[in-house]
């Protein structure tokens, strides 16, 4: 039989506890030891404004820099060292190592509700010092390192670490710089438990490997509610493949803007068909300016009835026409979530189709159809429209009036644009003394000889 007897793994159990002995300094050592961090304790407690300011001077002679002006003008702003400075704006100044070390002594005496670095051309050992020092310190709330490509691969993993351990950070802005691989892989890897609740990442070309690697994290992650996405030229169909696949794994997210990048109406019909897996998440989808047309519209046709939580869609600056919108018309007509429905800039000429919507969905309360055609026809469609609907409290038109052959026509604009306005104050009003009265008594409070409520009721306008 092999292995130790008994005595023998006693014996070795007892050598190993004598090697893991823990040993405590002398008495005399201890006291003095605590008495040292009470006195430094009751220091930052007793710290001023001037005593900042000249240990930040200080550190800029050592570290052999200037005092950075745009620094000390905000540091003289700040009422109280002991409370959340509102912000430490250091976007377009130039940090290079010794600048951010110099700024420990800043950091080690104020926290900030939002830190900028944008542009701020940090290196790596810098970037990697600075961020280091604000998980140290809790500094930032709210961080801004956008425009910085010179990371490096020892800033990013500074950055990883703050986001995975940072109990105060909830937003993160890192636009403007390429998501390279190293870059998308730690930063996923920080998601997977990061307590981030906000994170842009526009313009960080996030398309292909660095899209995946990202989705994959955000599929388990438990805390992030928004994401930005803008500008980040997705390929299409493959990107709209990931993007699809991170609406049906993550019901955490509130926000979703996918704006200015090219979806395509093929990329549509992927996030289309994700959306129905979203029971109790996404509630803003931004879809502007990505590329899709009247015939995109069927794909989101489909779904707009089946939606429970969405409650705004933006669909500017797509080609969707008149066609497009006479697409969508029945569903939107059923859908019972959408508050908010973005439609500027699609190029619709015939405003009756709207109208006819406004008149059967009696819970939208914005609507926009800016830069779009509408004339003296279309205005007129929507006036009859709100004075059936009571919920609309915005309807964003153009306020510069449309050409006319007839000089009539223009002075009705106005009237009808006056009688618009008028109209969703109305509502405004109306939904605003609604939501004042006091709720009726909760069902659960009454007594079990309460008839029950019929099975269905009339749905109330607002």
């Amino acid at each position: 039989m092999t292995g130790h007897s008994e005595e023998e793994a006693a014996s070795l159990s007892m050598k190993q506890c004598r090697e893991k002995r823990v040993s405590f300094p002398p008495d005399e050592e201890m006291v003095s030891a605590f008495v040292e961090s009470e006195v430094e304790l009751r220091g930052a407690e007793s710290l001023t404004l001037t005593d900042v300011i000249l240990a930040y001077m200080q550190s800029c002679e050592k570290h052999n820099v200037p005092p950075n002006p745009k620094a000390l003008d905000q540091l003289k702003q700040i009422n109280c060292v002991t409370d959340r400075a509102r912000c430490l704006d250091l976007s377009g100044e130039r940090l290079d190592y010794c600048s951010c070390e110099s700024l420990e002594e800043i950091l080690k005496s104020v926290q900030f509700d939002f830190i900028s670095l944008r542009g701020a051309e940090l290196e790596e050992n810098g970037a990697s010092s600075l961020l280091d020092m604000f998980l140290y310190y809790d500094s930032a709330t709210h961080l801004d390192v956008s425009s910085n490509s010179g990371l490096g691969f020892s800033g990013w993993l500074s950055l990883s670490h703050l986001l995975k351990q940072s109990r105060c950070l909830w937003r993160l802005d890192a636009c403007n710089m390429p998501m390279v691989d190293f870059a998308a892989q730690t930063l996923s890897k920080a998601l997977l438990t990061s307590r981030l609740t906000v994170l842009h990442l526009e313009n960080t070309r996030l398309s292909g490997k660095p899209l995946f690697t990202l989705v994959g994290a955000l599929k388990k992650n438990t805390a992030l509610q928004e994401l930005y996405l803008c500008e980040n030229n997705f390929n299409g169909y493959q990107d709209s493949l990931q993007l699809g696949d991170l609406l049906k794994y993550n019901s955490i997210l509130k926000i979703l803007d996918l704006s200015n990048n090219p979806i395509t109406d093929s990329g549509l019909e992927e996030i289309c068909d994700a959306l129905s897996f979203q029971k109790t998440g996404l509630k803003t989808l931004i879809l502007s300016n990505n590329q899709i047309t009247h015939l995109g519209m069927s794909h989101l046709q489909k779904i707009l009835p089946r939606l429970k939580t969405l409650e705004t869609l933006n669909l500017d600056k797509n080609n969707l026409e008149n066609r497009g919108i006479h697409t969508l018309k029945e569903s939107l007509m059923i859908n019972r979530s959408l508050l908010q429905l973005g439609l500027a800039s699609t190029g619709i000429t015939c405003a009756v189709t709207l109208a006819e919507i406004l008149a059967e969905n009696l819970q939208i309360q914005r609507l926009d159809i800016r830069h779009n055609q509408v004339l003296t026809g279309g205005l007129m469609a929507l006036t009859l429209g709100l004075k059936i609907n009571h919920s609309l409290i915005s309807l964003d038109l153009d306020q510069h009036l449309k050409e006319e052959k007839d000089e009539f026509l223009i002075e009705t604009q106005k009237m009808l644009l006056s009688r618009i306005s008028d109209l969703c104050a109305a509502n405004a009003a109306a939904s605003e003394e609604t939501a004042q009265r006091p709720a009726p008594p909760n069902v659960a409070d009454r007594s079990e000889t309460t008839p029950s409520l019929p099975n269905s009721l009339p749905r109330p306008n607002s």
